[in-house]
């Protein structure tokens, strides 16, 4: 990595942790007057949003703005702003708005940065553990300062293996997922924030993430800390229009990485 790069993508990362653990705390201070938040449905009632959620991104996105006026910026509730600089911002404002509007813990802000479709920068900053995943290509993994480091001795079968899933994927493929992660040995836990759980992967908490239908904002953070805590992830199209579009959703620690690929048909 040349110093032009490396000085680029450190200059982001200080960004991406200030405005992951800025928009973290506002979102915080709306769980704690969740009652007063109108909500409403997008692609279906289990798919719900609010002010919270749009503010939070609004905020994030007009701190990078006002920082790196050049650079892309994609949020789940605004969409895509085209960048000239080479580097986008691929953000989720609150990840988990089912659990944080229902009073569940189990809810992050998720800030990824690509360059040149690569997902180089990760932060995960779950509030109410007061945790922040902090990952940047080539610089490893922390959580909260601490190294984070995959262990290659759990598998499916000793371990727990993360889980998501929503209406894009018929409850029939849900089924058949699920009975064959059991069917290998394997069990799993889902917690409604499918960025929480990529965080968790690199943090040794679950083995793996699988999802059939996740988008962008969902997952490229949590993809950059997975892989720089030694961890393998299904590469996610990023592409033009495909960037807008959801995929299949994998990140694996090396013990279960072959079980995971054959049950997701990779």
């Amino acid at each position: 990595m040349s110093d032009t790069v490396n000085e680029a993508l450190l200059s982001r990362l200080i960004l991406a942790e200030k405005v992951a653990r800025a928009g973290g705390e506002k979102a915080l201070e709306y769980f704690h007057h969740r009652d007063t938040l109108v909500v409403e449905t997008k692609h279906d009632l289990q798919d719900v949003v609010s002010r919270a959620d749009r503010e939070v991104e609004q905020m994030i996105d007009q701190q990078i703005r006002a920082q790196f006026a050049d650079d892309g910026f994609l949020g789940e509730e605004y969409g895509l702003q085209e960048g000239t600089s080479g580097y986008t911002w691929v953000v989720d404002p609150i990840d988990g708005t089912s659990p944080f509007l229902n009073g569940m813990p189990n809810w992050c802000v998720s800030v990824a940065v690509l360059h040149d479709g690569v997902p180089v920068i990760g932060v995960i900053y779950a509030p109410t553990y007061q945790e922040c995943y902090v990952a940047a290509l080539g610089q490893g993994a922390t959580l909260n300062g601490r190294r984070l480091q995959v262990d290659p001795a759990r598998t499916l079968q000793n371990h727990v293996t993360g889980f998501g899933a929503n209406s894009y994927v018929s409850p029939e493929e849900v089924g058949k997922i699920l009975a064959s992660l059991l069917e290998a040995g394997g069990n799993f836990i889902r917690i409604g924030s499918g960025a929480l759980m990529l965080a968790w992967v690199a943090a040794g908490r679950v083995v793996g993430y699988y999802e059939p239908y996740m988008h962008a904002w969902d997952c490229l953070a949590g993809y950059c800390l997975v892989k720089e805590a030694g961890g393998w992830y299904h590469p996610f199209n990023t592409e033009g229009e495909r960037l807008l579009k959801g995929a299949q959703v994998l990140a694996v620690a090396p013990g279960a990485e072959a079980d995971l690929k054959r049950i997701a048909g990779l």
